[in-house]
C-alpha cells in the first residue's frame, strides 16, 4: 500500500512539473498518440515512473507504423529515426551540437550528390509574377510576386557556376577550424511560397539566397553582423543575427 501511495506522489509531483513549463501531462498514461507520448518522454524528469509504462509503449506504437505503413508514407523514415535513438537513450531528446551534426551530415551527402550529378538536384517549381500573395484571406486582398524574375534568375545558375558554389559549401561543412572567417548557412523554407533571403552586413558586404518552397538552402557567409530580411507568402520578415558559427534558420515555420 505504501508502494502504491509512493508511486501515486511521484506522478502527481512530475505532472505538476510538466504543467509548470506549460505542457499538460496529467492524461499522458491515457494518450494512444506518438507524438504526443515523444514529446512526455523528452519534457519528463528522468526519474518519472511514467518512463517506465509510456517508453516501451511508444516503441511498440512506431514499430507497429512502420509495419503497416505505405511504402510512399514519409513518415516512416522520422519513425524508424526516433526508434533507433529510443533504443539507445531515454528519449529523442537532442543536444544542439548533436542537432546541429545531423544538420551537417545531410547537407553533405546532399551537396556531395549535387556535386556526383553535376546539377542540382532541388526540385521546385519556378515563380511568376501572376503567383499571388493573399494577404488577408477575408478580404481577398492579394499582391503580385514582385520578386518571381529575381528568385528565378538566382535558381537559374550555370554548371560551373554550381559547381564552385557546391564546392565552396563542401568545404565550409568539412571546416572545423575556429579560425575561419567564413560559415555556413542554412536556410529551411517551410512555407508554400519561393522565397528569396536577404542578409546585409556591415558596409557593402550583402548577400542574398533563393530558397523553393517546402525547400532548404545553403550560402557561405562573412561572420559578422547580419539583417535577415524575406518576403515569406506576403508577410515580411526581419532579424538581426550574429554570425560566428554554423547556423539553421527556418522560415515560414507555423
Amino acid at each position: 500500500m505504501k508502494q502504491v501511495l509512493l508511486l501515486l506522489c511521484c506522478m502527481f509531483f512530475f505532472t505538476m512539473s510538466a504543467q509548470k513549463k506549460g505542457k499538460d501531462y496529467s492524461n499522458i498514461l491515457k494518450s494512444k498518440n506518438i507524438y504526443e507520448i515523444n514529446a512526455f518522454l523528452r519534457d519528463a524528469h528522468p526519474d518519472d515512473p511514467r518512463r517506465s509504462v509510456l517508453k516501451p509503449r511508444v516503441m511498440d506504437m512506431m514499430k507497429e507504423y512502420i509495419k503497416n505503413a505505405h511504402p510512399a508514407d514519409q513518415k516512416v523514415k522520422d519513425m524508424q529515426e526516433m526508434l533507433a535513438m529510443l533504443r539507445r537513450r531515454p528519449s529523442t531528446k537532442i543536444t544542439f551540437d548533436e542537432m546541429n551534426a545531423i544538420i551537417k551530415q545531410k547537407q553533405i551527402a546532399k551537396y556531395k550528390a549535387e556535386l556526383a550529378a553535376k546539377q542540382p538536384t532541388t526540385v521546385y517549381t519556378p515563380s511568376t509574377a501572376q503567383n499571388t500573395f493573399v494577404v488577408n484571406a477575408s478580404a481577398n486582398t492579394a499582391i503580385p510576386n514582385a520578386e518571381a524574375e529575381e528568385f528565378n534568375m538566382l535558381m537559374a545558375v550555370s554548371p560551373v557556376e554550381h559547381k564552385n558554389k557546391t564546392v565552396k559549401i563542401l568545404n565550409s561543412l568539412f571546416d572545423n577550424d575556429p579560425n575561419s572567417k567564413e560559415c555556413i548557412v542554412l536556410i529551411q523554407n517551410k512555407s508554400d511560397c519561393n522565397i528569396i533571403v536577404r542578409m546585409e552586413g556591415v558596409g557593402t558586404t550583402k548577400y542574398r539566397l533563393a530558397v523553393p518552397a517546402q525547400g532548404e538552402g545553403s550560402i557561405v557567409i562573412e561572420k559578422g553582423q547580419y539583417l535577415f530580411t524575406s518576403l515569406v507568402c506576403g508577410a515580411q520578415y526581419a532579424s538581426q543575427k550574429t554570425i560566428e558559427r554554423p547556423i539553421m534558420v527556418a522560415l515560414g515555420s507555423q
